[in-house]
């Protein structure tokens, strides 16, 4: 039996979550890991029943270390939290492997032009849409290798692509929302190549890609594409991260026809939301969202309080990673980042004409290399800036610097003696960070009320 690769495209990118043990995981957590073992790392069923309880328990215990060893937990072969919730996430259903990887026997198509048929379409989504997001999908994987997509529209394609639900066609049925959301198999004859995306689960911001159609696994590099429970945005800018770069070349060389891609030589480390000495860059809120930013990623906490991590540049394409500070202006729906001597202004993902602008721009004086926070009063209109202990106030309205400032920041906000290192309101409170410490403040009476640590906004 052929078992299919999955294929990632999922709507966000893993947080790993770091905590204690479940105290007693219940019998639906028990049957959700014995599943997801049986699904991912090739746990079997016992037959003779005269060992089988000692032996299954031997055999969960050994799947669950090499799966917690995959994705970088502490490997103790207990069900604990971490791991709990890595299963319950949604994902591709091929087994886990290390780094790049190809399936067994390197299997890869033998001709460098390959064709794809579209054989239905989807609600969630236009004709036009699904059709432009296959193209731009196989294009990511094209711009890197010789290989050359042609679309035909009857007859057998070497890619053929179906949406469907449960029991659509194959040996494989989908399992409804939340779980394997589509999947693609191996180059081959007959089904090999084809992509299968479950209609329960499908949504029209998921970018398409064909890792897996092309002779890819998984990867157990952090921020790799073909890891596992990843996903990115925006298909108009989107490049291969460099471990997904060296595996699919492995397979067919490199694109020779265009200047070759210098992949960055590795993909940057996740940070831990939950790591206690974690100190965040910049907080900001965005069209409802808040967003934590740390180094080249950032949390993206909805108000539902669920929580995405994504790599800034897969959000903002022209944004600088390791910013300083950022704010969102609702009035004129921009967003600002800061970094060093620059000021960058985005309406949503897109970079604003004449920007980057210098710090100038807002009337800061020559001095200021660089501001450590700020934040941005929709009701006065009042744009706070922090430099370190001290904060200037800039008016959007009239777009100048407000008289009497800079000012020490303990003497608007008593308590706050640490240098400023982030900042953002939330629910008529204003919260300014420092280190691993965080204050909360009335907004309007700039009056403490208690202080908290860096991650009590993240979910750990």
């Amino acid at each position: 039996m052929r078992i299919p690769s999955q294929l990632c495209f999922l709507a966000s990118l893993v947080l790993v979550i770091h905590a204690g043990p479940i105290s007693q995981p219940s019998d639906k957590d028990e049957a959700t890991a014995e599943h997801y073992l049986k699904s991912f790392y090739n746990l079997t069923d016992v037959t003779d029943e005269t060992t089988a309880v000692r032996r299954e328990a031997i055999q969960l215990t050994e799947k669950m270390k090499e799966m917690q060893k995959f994705f970088g937990f502490k490997v103790t072969g207990k069900l604990d939290k971490e791991t709990m919730e890595m299963m319950k996430k949604p994902r591709c259903g091929v087994p886990d492997v290390a780094a790049y990887s190809t399936f067994e026997g390197k299997p890869k198509w033998q001709t460098n032009k390959l064709t794809y048929r579209i054989l239905n379409y989807t609600p969630d989504m236009s004709v036009a849409e699904v059709d432009t997001s296959m193209e731009k999908a196989l294009q990511v994987w094209a711009k890197v290798t010789p290989l050359k997509f042609t679309r035909i529209y009857s007859g057998t394609a070497d890619i053929m692509i179906s949406f469907g639900t449960r029991y659509h066609g194959d040996a494989y049925p989908f399992d409804g929302p939340q779980g394997t959301l589509a999947h693609a198999f191996a180059p081959s004859l007959a089904i090999g190549g084809d992509a299968h995306f479950d209609d329960d689960d499908f949504q029209k911001f998921f970018i398409l890609v064909f890792g897996h159609s092309l002779g890819l696994s998984h990867s157990n590099v952090r921020g790799a594409l073909m890891f596992p429970t990843y996903s990115f945005t925006d298909p108009n800018h989107f490049s291969l991260p460099s471990d997904d770069i060296r595996g699919i070349q492995s397979l067919y060389g490199p694109n020779r026809d265009r200047t070759p891609i210098q992949p960055d030589p590795e993909v940057p480390t996740t940070p831990n939301a939950c790591d206690p000495n974690l100190i965040l860059d910049a907080v900001t809120t965005l069209r409802g969202e808040t967003m934590f930013f740390k180094d080249s990623f950032f949390w993206r906490r909805s108000p539902s309080r669920s929580v995405t991590q994504l790599p800034i540049k897969r959000f903002w394409l022209n944004a600088p990673n390791n910013i300083d500070a950022a704010y969102e202006d609702p009035v004129q729906d921009k967003l600002f980042f800061f970094k060093g001597r620059q000021v960058w202004a985005f309406n949503g993902i897109n970079l604003v004409p004449g920007y980057p602008k210098t710090l100038s721009s807002f009337g800061l004086p020559s001095s200021v290399r660089k501001v450590s926070a700020a934040v941005h009063v929709k009701s006065s209109g009042k744009t706070l800036l922090f430099i370190d202990k001290v904060y200037y106030s800039y008016d959007a309205r009239a777009k100048k610097m407000d008289r009497r400032y800079p000012q020490r920041v303990e003497s608007g906000f008593s308590e706050m003696t640490g240098a400023v290192t982030a900042a953002h309101i939330s629910n008529g409170y204003i919260y300014l960070y420092s280190g691993t410490n965080v204050y909360e403040f009335g907004l309007y009476s700039k009056k403490y009320l208690r202080e908290l640590k860096n991650n009590f906004f993240l979910p750990c």
